[in-house]
């Protein structure tokens, strides 16, 4: 015959007491945890197994495994889950070291098509190889497993973060050349506001092309929002290229005016219409630093015959770095053109690309802006 369950004493602390009642009433609190807080309560109030597990929908073995754990333990402690030991891991660290290296290759070193790995690529060949190369525990592994693997190590092969290499042994000279550039416009603006008149007697240009501006037509008309029924405006995906224009571009970086030339290339005679563009912009005293890149068009045979023909002190130039054309302040102007005016843009003929991106260029013009370089601008020389 079996033995009867005898009670167990249940002592609760009013602290405790008043916690177990909190938690019991939870609704933020893991389940497991406000259900076991019910038990111990139920007990405390009525010291039946049985009578707490019918009241609560649950076997009175669960009921007594949980008041016995607290009486041992601690009501609190008898809250949480016991800890498990767990399955033990069967991909062993030097397999997970083997693919994370694999990992930090292309795929491409190893035979395949493919540029970089993809998970199911790389979890492909490691079920492949991997025993091969004395990793047996690899010959079932699942692609989500790479994932979490690699996810540990945080090597995302798939990816590619871009970043810019100094190309110019003379880099930081260069840098601080235009950085020069730079505080004097920063001088010539705190001049400029402390006697309210602007100074004529320079003017300083950030230039720079943009080439292969792609004018695209659409094949059939665009079809406009509804409300309630399309929000947005619908495009058929085939498309008709009318070929690609080039934007020569400088803004003044003293009054924010941009100046402005569309054209089928950039070569030399191109920058020279430019800077005629400018010479006719700037009273004849004025002295027009330009601050641009090393473009072969710009240092050329034919630009350098132009500009010894023009006044002494008229144009100085200013060059970045070779790979440093995000030292030049006309590039903002490049990305706000592409956000806003270029973006999903559609035209019939490379004419009208060209009239509606001098239309932009007019319609910034009519409230410029100055643009100003604050960037390491305290350590130039």
């Amino acid at each position: 015959m079996a033995a009867w369950r005898r009670a167990i004493e249940l002592s609760l602390a009013d602290a405790d007491l008043e916690r177990l009642k909190s938690i019991a009433q939870s609704r933020t609190e893991p389940a497991g945890r406000v259900e076991r807080a019910r038990i111990l309560l139920g007990y405390w109030k009525d010291p039946s197994f049985y009578a707490v597990g019918q009241a609560l929908g649950l076997h009175h073995q669960t009921v007594q495994r949980c008041v016995e754990r607290a009486a041992v333990e601690g009501s609190m402690a008898a809250l949480d889950d016991r800890s498990h030991p767990g399955k033990e891991p069967t991909i062993t660290m030097e397999a997970k070291a083997w693919l994370t290296a694999l990992a930090c290759r292309k795929a491409r070193e190893l035979g395949y098509p493919h540029e970089l790995w993809t998970t199911r690529l790389l979890a492909r060949h490691a079920r492949e190889h991997g025993p091969a190369e004395g990793h047996p525990c690899l010959a079932k592994l699942a692609q989500g497993t790479v994932c979490k693997i690699l996810d540990q190590e945080e090597v995302k092969p798939h990816k590619v973060r871009y970043y810019l290499e100094r190309r110019d042994p003379d880099f930081a000279e260069k840098m601080a050349e235009v950085l020069c550039v730079y505080r004097k416009v920063k001088l010539l603006k705190k001049e400029a506001a402390a006697k309210n008149k602007r100074n004529d007697a320079v003017a300083v240009i950030s230039y720079d092309e943009k080439p292969g501006i792609q004018a695209i037509a659409t094949t059939a008309p665009d079809l406009p929002p509804e409300p309630g029924m399309y929000a947005t405006f619908a495009r058929d995906h085939e498309y008709k290229r009318h070929g690609t224009v080039t934007l020569l571009a400088g803004i003044d970086l003293l009054t924010g005016k941009v100046h402005a030339l569309v054209k089928d290339r950039h070569r030399s005679r191109e920058f020279i219409e430019f800077l005629r563009l400018l010479d006719a912009a700037y009273p004849t005293d004025t002295a027009i630093h330009l601050i641009l890149d090393n473009h072969s068009a710009h240092i050329s045979k034919e630009t350098r015959t132009w500009l010894a023909d023009q006044p002494a002190g008229r144009f100085e130039f200013t060059f970045t770095p070779k790979h440093g054309s995000w030292l030049n302040l006309v590039e903002g102007f490049f990305s706000k053109l592409a956000r806003s005016v270029l973006r999903h843009i559609r035209v019939s003929s490379k004419q009208e690309l060209k009239e509606r991106l001098m239309a932009a260029v007019d319609f910034f013009n009519q409230d410029p802006v100055v643009h100003t370089w604050t960037y390491k601008l305290d350590r130039a020389a």
